[in-house]
């Protein structure tokens, strides 16, 4: 489980920790693919190296959605996305923690992602999105860097530890690429593969 054995009313794991453990060796990796696993739906299914499915996202409303919930493999609401309804031209997605509804773990926002936009093209560091923690913006907890439409991407802490990369899939043999609808999701340890999972989620909507 996502969130363990904590209580309803507190904050899941992903918010106690930066990430980035000292053995970078420890890690999680994860096949997505970019395809919901119900023929009416749009969305995400995700593997473990064992071939067990571990999150799931269908979306019923097409590739405009203004919200996204994130499901373990038995359908359990994990993270629900929202996207700001403010007036702001930055496009801004909030997280909160289980289903946002009757069932919310979390009455406010546990996490807000923005997307990073330069006008001037001066952008050196290649960061697609920002991430904080309510309510201050003025202090990202993370931010993203790379290209999400070359399915290359790091998520990096405020200590400037690598905590989850999106890379490429490659058959193991004759070096067959499976295009940019599969791709991996490596986790380092101590950072909350379900967050890491909401992260590629919203990267899809910004960049997609």
């Amino acid at each position: 489980s996502v969130h363990g054995d904590e209580e309803p009313q507190e904050q899941p794991e992903l918010s106690k920790t930066d990430g980035g453990s000292n053995d970078d060796d420890l890690c999680t990796s994860l096949t997505v693919w970019r395809k919901s696993l119900l023929i009416s739906c749009n969305g995400f299914t995700v593997i473990d190296s064992n071939g067990n499915l571990v999150y799931r996202v269908d979306n019923y409303m097409g590739g405009r959605t203004k919200e996204l919930v994130l499901m373990d493999g038995k359908g359990n609401s994990i993270l629900t996305m929202r996207r700001c309804k403010n007036l702001r031209l930055v496009d801004t997605w909030v997280i909160y923690g289980g289903e946002v509804g009757d069932h919310c773990t979390s009455e406010k926002p546990i996490f807000y992602v923005k997307k990073c936009i330069n006008i001037l093209h001066t952008n050196k560091s290649n960061v697609l999105a920002y991430v904080y923690r309510p309510p201050s913006d003025k202090r990202y907890a993370y931010t993203i860097e790379g290209s999400y439409s070359h399915r290359s991407c790091k998520v990096v802490n405020e200590k400037k530890r690598v905590v989850a990369e999106i890379k490429r899939k490659d058959a193991t043999s004759g070096g067959i690429c499976f295009g940019l609808d599969v791709f991996v999701l490596i986790i380092k340890a101590g950072f909350d593969p379900g967050f890491a999972m909401a992260l590629v989620l919203l990267l899809d909507k910004m960049f997609s």
